[in-house]
C-alpha cells in the first residue's frame, strides 16, 4: 500500500538524520521533496499545501529547536499532521436508538459499491455480533442484484428481494419494514450506481434519503481513480448529507492521493478501507495506523487485529500443543499454516504491517507467495495418509502428486526436504524449549529475505 510514497517520503526525511542542529536550508529541502511527493501520489493541492505549511510552522518554531533528537522530532511532527490531515482518528459507525440501524450505500458504477455492503454485512455479523439484511433499490441492473444476493448466501445473512417493477423509494421503505419485522440491527441499501453523476441519480438518491433517513450515508470511492474520486465525493456532499467513506481497492498499485484528500475537501471521516477481493477484506480506517506505515513505521496494531480476528485459534492452539511437546509436525499442519497466512492477505499484507519492513524492499515477494501457493497445491494432491506419513512418498506417488499439481517432480522434492527440516526443528522446541537459531517451523521460505528498512 502506498509504496512509492513511502518510499519518496522515508528518503527525504533520511537526509534529516544525524545533525543535532537542523539548517533552515535542510528543512526547507526536506519539506520541498516531500511536497513533490505528496503531489506525485496524486494528494489533492490545498491538502498538500496545507499539510506543508502545518508541519512547516512547527519545525521553525522552539518543539525542533529544543530537541535533543530533531530528526525523530520532525518525523513525529510530519506523523501527527498526516494524521490530522486523514481525520486523526477513527470515526465508528452511528446506530439508531431503535432497530433497525439503516445504512445507505452510495458510489458510482465499478468503484466496487455492491462488494462492499456485502464486505461492511459480514463486517458487521462477525465484528459485532449483529444480525444484518441487505438489499437493492438498483432497479436498472438485475445483475447487480443477483451480485448482492450471491454475496449475501456468501457471507450469511438475509437478503431482500428487490421488485424492480416497483421504484427506488417504494423498495427500500419497503426492505426497512421488513427489517424491523425480522428484528435485524441493520438494514444496508445498496443504491444504483452510475458510469458518472447525474441529475437522475441525484434526484433518486434524494429521494430514497428521506424515504428511510439512514443513521449513516456512505459514499464508496475507488482508490485508483485519484483526484476524481475526490472530486466525485465532494458532488454527493453538495447534495446528499453524508456521513463517511469507504475507500476501495487499496491492495491494488494506487498511489494514495484519494484517501490522503478525501476527509480535507469532504470533511467528512474516512469510516472503512477495502484492502482486497475477498468479502473479510475490509477494515476499520485509523489515520494513525495509516500515517505510521507511509513513514515506514508498520501497523503492529492491524498487525495484531489481523492475527486475532482471522486465525483459526483452535488449530493453532492444537499446532502449539504439537510443538512444544516435540510431537510430529506433519504437512497438513504446514498447510493450514500457509492457508492462515493467505486468509491475512499473504505475505506482502502482513509485512507491510512490520515496523522497519517493506514489501518493495522485498524483490523476491512475489516469487514467495508464488511458491506458497504451489506448496499448498503439492499438498493438496496428496492423500490424506500422505501428508500425515511424508516418508511413504517415493517413486510412483512423488510422479503423481507432481502430475496433479501440475508441477515438477523437483518441486514436490524440495518440499519434502523443507519438511524433513521443519520436523528436525520441532524436535529440538519440546518442552517449549529451542535451543537453535530463532526461526518457526515453516518461516524457512522467508529466512534471510526480509531485509530492515
Amino acid at each position: 500500500m502506498f509504496e512509492t510514497l513511502t518510499n519518496r517520503i522515508s528518503q527525504a526525511l533520511g537526509s534529516l538524520r544525524g545533525p543535532k542542529v537542523l539548517s533552515e536550508k535542510a528543512i526547507d529541502e526536506t519539506l520541498r521533496q516531500v511536497r513533490r511527493s505528496l503531489i506525485e501520489a496524486d494528494v489533492a493541492l490545498p491538502v498538500t499545501q496545507d499539510f506543508i505549511s502545518q508541519v512547516r510552522s512547527r519545525v521553525t518554531g522552539r518543539e525542533v529547536a529544543s530537541s535533543l533528537t530533531p530528526d525523530q522530532t520532525v518525523i513525529s511532527i510530519v506523523h501527527e499532521e498526516l494524521t490530522r490531515v486523514m481525520g486523526g482518528a477513527n470515526v465508528p459507525l452511528e446506530s439508531s436508538p431503535t432497530a433497525p440501524s439503516i445504512i445507505l450505500v452510495a458510489g458510482l458504477q465499478g468503484s466496487g459499491k455492491t462488494t462492499t455492503v456485502g464486505k461492511l454485512a459480514k463486517f458487521l455479523v462477525e465484528q459485532e455480533g449483529k444480525k444484518v439484511l441487505v438489499g437493492s433499490v438498483d432497479i436498472y441492473r438485475p445483475a447487480a442484484i443477483d451480485q448482492l444476493r450471491r454475496l449475501s448466501e456468501m457471507v450469511g445473512v438475509d437478503f431482500f428481494e428487490t421488485d424492480v417493477n416497483s421504484t427506488p423509494g417504494t423498495i427500500a421503505e419497503q426492505m426497512v419494514a421488513d427489517g424491523k419485522k425480522r428484528s435485524h440491527d441493520y438494514v444496508i441499501v445498496d443504491s444504483a450506481g452510475r458510469l458518472h453523476i447525474d441529475h437522475m441519480m441525484m434526484d433518486e438518491l434524494k429521494s430514497v434519503h428521506s424515504t428511510i433517513s439512514p443513521s449513516e450515508t456512505l459514499f464508496v470511492i475507488d482508490a485508483m481513480t485519484g483526484q476524481d474520486a475526490v472530486n466525485s465525493a465532494s458532488a454527493f456532499n453538495e447534495a446528499l448529507p453524508l456521513t463517511g467513506v469507504v475507500v476501495t481497492k487499496l491492495d491494488s498499485d494506487t498511489r494514495g492521493g484519494a484517501l490522503i484528500s478525501v476527509r480535507h475537501v469532504t470533511g467528512k471521516p474516512v469510516k472503512f478501507i477495502g484492502v482486497g477481493e475477498g468479502t473479510d477484506a475490509l477494515e476499520r480506517f485509523h489515520p494513525d495506523r495509516l500515517a505510521s506505515r507511509i513513514l515506514g513505521m508498520g501497523d503492529v496494531m492491524s498487525l495484531i487485529e489481523t492475527v486475532q480476528q482471522k486465525s483459526d485459534k483452535e488449530k493453532t492452539e492444537k499446532l502449539a500443543k504439537k510443538i512444544t511437546r516435540g510431537k510430529r509436525f506433519d504437512l497438513e499442519d504446514y498447510r493450514d499454516q500457509m492457508l492462515a497466512t493467505q486468509k491475512m492477505g499473504g505475505i506482502s499484507s502482513l509485512v507491510e504491517k512490520m515496523p522497519g519492513m517493506s514489501s518493495n524492499q522485498l524483490p523476491k515477494l512475489n516469487q514467495l507467495e508464488a511458491d506458497v501457493k504451489r506448496e499448498i497445491a503439492i499438498i493438496n494432491s496428496m492423500t490424506p495418509h500422505e501428508r500425515q506419513h511424508p516418508a511413504v512418498i517415493r517413486g510412483t506417488r512423488r510422479v503423481r502428486i507432481s502430475a496433479g499439481a501440475g508441477v515438477e517432480s523437483r518441486f514436490v522434492n524440495q518440499l519434502l526436504r523443507k519438511y524433513e527440516k521443519m520436523q528436525r526443528m520441532t524436535r529440538k522446541m519440546k518442552g517449549g524449549k529451542f535451543k537453535g537459531k530463532n526461526t518457526m517451523p515453516g518461516m524457512e521460505n522467508l529466512k534471510g529475505r526480509l531485509p530492515l528498512r
